[in-house]
Formats: structure tokens, sequence, C-alpha cells
């Protein structure tokens, strides 16, 4: 009996051992399955999981009803990775007023054996004198940090590059893209011209530029009248439908109550480019009119005129023409500097000399042009100084004045050649461009938009810009 009794002991020991063994050994079974899982691959499975239920498409199904377990990801599957040579760093940034080239790369902090490379480069295509605040560089640098591109942006025309080329580097300009919309303008004078454009919502140096046209012809600072009518064809350029800029005039005219002005654009390879009226004369003389195209008169040519200062009675041997301080003055025929500095109660003063022995003089200037000095030569339209207010003076303005040998002459009165008449074979090329733009100008619809073409930008096929 007692015997009985340990081997039923025994046999329960053994079971018991035995349900512990299979119960220990299923545990490290799915124990080893989880560790054999490193922490990479079993993120790459949990992200795999959450790719695969972010997917687009039917609604997923609740976690406990997926039958199939998730195949083990590789970091190949799972991690796509750029080369590193591939990589790239761009610095940006734009130019601040008084600022240098060189300093704007140190401020952006260029690296400094990159910043030779980049100055050498763009000089080719680049000015660095006529740098404008606000220009923009971008450098792009390989994981080595050498260049691989360098761009520079002087407004939406001037887009300058120096990218890697092969073992080396090669810069130019970016073709742009434009399109250019020849336009019909027109407009009656009420007060002035300068009002009656400003209506048209044009800019500033589009009116100027009409002004040219007939500088030697009127005078808008005298001779407007209301009721005059102005009409031209200009061509404006857009880039994106953005507009960047006027073209050529093709063709503008004036009409007054006596006179109808037309003045052509026309360019040959044997005489300079410019303005001709209907038979082939060049609109311009060898004297402009005036050498600021909207100033006021506020003084005339006299030989007894009430001084405003001392109200003493003496000549004035020339006209006043007032403007706000700091407007350009242009030099009224070509020639040479033959005074520059004070004179007296005329304060800042310029003199030039010109041909057939004649001077002009202007007084009360703010400023000369840049570079001038005495014997320098400048050629018409030129600036040659600022209106201002030095000497004895009111306020700002210019006095100009004309001698001829000895003599002082109204500027106002002095009629001056044209510098060019065409001829022959020359004349014919010109009615044959006239006939063509006056086909265009009077064609008269309701559309503003008269022509419309595509034209490229590159460096062997610039465009004009007023």
């Amino acid at each position: 009996m007692k015997n009985s009794n340990i081997l039923k002991t025994l046999t329960l020991c053994l079971l018991f051992w035995l349900s512990f063994v299979m119960v220990s050994l299923l545990s490290a079974n799915y124990s080893f399955d989880d560790a054999s899982a490193t922490p990479l691959s079993r993120n790459l499975q949990e992200l795999s999981v959450t790719d695969e239920l972010a997917k687009p498409g039917p609604a997923a199904e609740p976690a406990m009803d997926i039958a199939a377990p998730l195949a083990p990801l590789t970091v190949q599957d799972a991690v796509q990775t750029d080369h590193p040579a591939d990589l790239q760093t761009e610095i940006s940034g734009v130019l601040n007023k008084g600022e240098s080239f060189a300093q704007l790369m140190k401020r952006l902090q260029v690296p400094k054996t990159v910043r030779p490379v980049i100055l050498r480069h763009f000089s080719d295509t680049l000015d660095f004198r006529v740098l404008q605040p606000g220009d923009k560089l971008t450098v792009s640098l390989d994981h080595k940090t050498e260049m691989v591109r360098a761009i520079y942006e002087s407004g939406q025309l001037n887009i300058h590059f120096v990218e890697k080329n092969g073992d080396g580097y090669r810069a130019g300009r970016q073709a742009i893209e434009l399109e250019c919309r020849t336009v019909r303008l027109a407009g009656v004078i009420d007060s002035s011209l300068f009002a009656a454009f400003s209506e048209l919502n044009e800019e500033p140096r589009l009116i100027h530029a009409f002004a040219d046209i007939f500088a030697s012809k009127i005078d808008f600072n005298t001779e407007t009248q209301k009721g005059d009518r102005f009409e031209l064809l200009v061509e404006k350029f857009y880039k994106d439908d953005i507009f960047v800029g006027y073209g050529r005039i093709l063709v503008g005219r004036y009409e007054n109550e006596k006179t109808a002005f037309n003045g052509y654009y026309y360019t040959s390879d044997k005489i300079p480019s410019g303005y001709f009226d209907d038979n082939g004369e060049a609109l311009g003389t060898w004297f402009i009119r005036s050498p600021i195209p909207f100033g006021r008169v506020t003084s005339r040519f006299s030989l007894r005129r009430k001084h405003p200062i001392d109200g003493k009675i003496r000549p004035h041997l020339g006209i006043d023409l007032a403007a706000p301080r700091g407007t350009p003055i242009m030099a009224t025929a070509d020639g040479t500097v033959e005074y520059i500095g004070r004179k007296g109660g005329f304060g800042k003063t310029v003199i030039l000399k010109h041909y057939g022995s004649y001077k002009t003089y202007y007084g009360h200037l703010s400023k000369y042009g840049k570079g001038l000095k005495k014997g320098s030569r400048v050629n018409q339209k030129d600036i040659i100084g600022y209106v201002g207010s030095t000497g004895i003076s009111t306020g700002p303005h210019l006095d100009y004045r004309i001698k001829h040998h000895s003599t002082f002459k109204n500027p106002f009165g002095i009629k001056f050649k044209a510098k060019t008449a065409l001829a022959d074979e020359e004349l014919s090329r010109f009615m044959k461009s006239r006939n063509e733009i006056a086909d265009l100008f009077n064609f008269r619809s309701g559309d503003k938009v008269l022509q419309v073409r595509q034209m490229t930008l590159t460096d062997d096929n610039r465009i004009y810009f007023l």
C-alpha cells in the first residue's frame, strides 16, 4: 500500500514536470520569433502597416481581421535616399543699397573658395558697376560645397547665370520669352501733354520719349494749346502677361489748330536711327528747343525785365524754366564743356561750346552731370546737370541761354536746320517703311492692341527698351 502511494506521487510529479516543460517550450518558441525582429525591422513593419492603411481605397478592415502576417521589409525596400552627391544647398539674398557684389556674397556667407569663381565668370556678362538694390543672387552648392550654379537676377529681363559644365563652368544670359504688343494710344490736351498722358495710365518715360521725337519742332512748355491732339503706336513688352517695358515708338503724331506733325521711326546701316517726317527729313535739328521737356516758363528772354529779387530793370538774356529740384537737364546740342563751376549769381553753371560759334549756358544747377569736367565731349540730350537754386535765385529753376558769336539770342526764336534729309535709295526704303507703318497706324478699329508677336530675348537678339 505504501509502495502504491509512492508510485502515484512519482507519476503526478512526472506529469507536472512534463506539463511545465511543454508550456516552457511553447512560450520560448513565441519569444524567439518576436526577439528575432530587430527594432528597425519592427519600425519598418509598423510604417508599412500605416502606409497601407493610409492608401486611398475601400474602407480599411479592422486589424483583427487581417488574415495573413505582413512580410518583413528590408531597409532597401523601405527607404529611398538620394546619393549624397546629388544633395544641394541653396544660398539666396538681395543686394542692399550701397552694397557691392563682393559684400553681398560675404553677407550671404558664400564659401570663400566659391566667391572668386563666381566673380570671374559673372564678369563675362555682368557689369558690376550698374547693379541695383533689390537684385537677387542665388548660389547652389553640392555636398562638397563646390558651386553647381549661380544666378543673378537684375529685374525680369536680365538674368545672368554661371553653371558647372564638365570640368569647368560656362556663363551666359538666360533667354527670356516675351510678347510684343503694338498698341495705339491717343489723347487730347486739356492743360498739358504730361497731364493728358497721365490719364492713359502710362509711365513718365513714355511721355518723355514722345516729347523727345518733336523736341526740335515743338516746345511743349510754351506751344501746347487746349484741344491739341496726339497719337502714337508703341511696342509694349509682356512676360507671362505682366508688363515689363516699352519698346520703340514706331510713329507719333501731334496736331494743333495749324499743323500736324508726324514722326516715323527709321533705321538703316548707312545713317543714324531716328525719326523722320512724311518727306524723309529728320525731325532732329542741331539744337533741340528746350533742355527740360516739361519745365514751366517763369521768365522769358527780354532786354528790359524787372529783377524778381532786387526790383531793378535789367536785361534777362535767357529763359527761366521752373522744375522740381533734381530734374535732369539735357545738352541742347553736341558740344564740349568750356566751363563748369560756380559763376556769381548764376550759381553752379555749365557752359557748352558748339559748332558754328554757338554757346549754351545752364545756371542755378543743384549738381553737375556724372563725370562731367572741362573739355568733356557731350552729345545732344546728354544729362549735363540737375535743376537747383544755387546763386541768386527765388526757387528751383534753370536759367538757359544761347550765345551766337558775342550776342545772346532768344532760345525760342532761333530756327535750326534738320540734321539729315534722306535721298535716293535711302529715301525709297524709308517711304516703303513709312507706308507699312502708316497702314497700321491709320487702320481704325475698336482694338487698342493692333498687333501681337512672340519674341525671344537673348545675347544675340537684344531688344531696345525705353
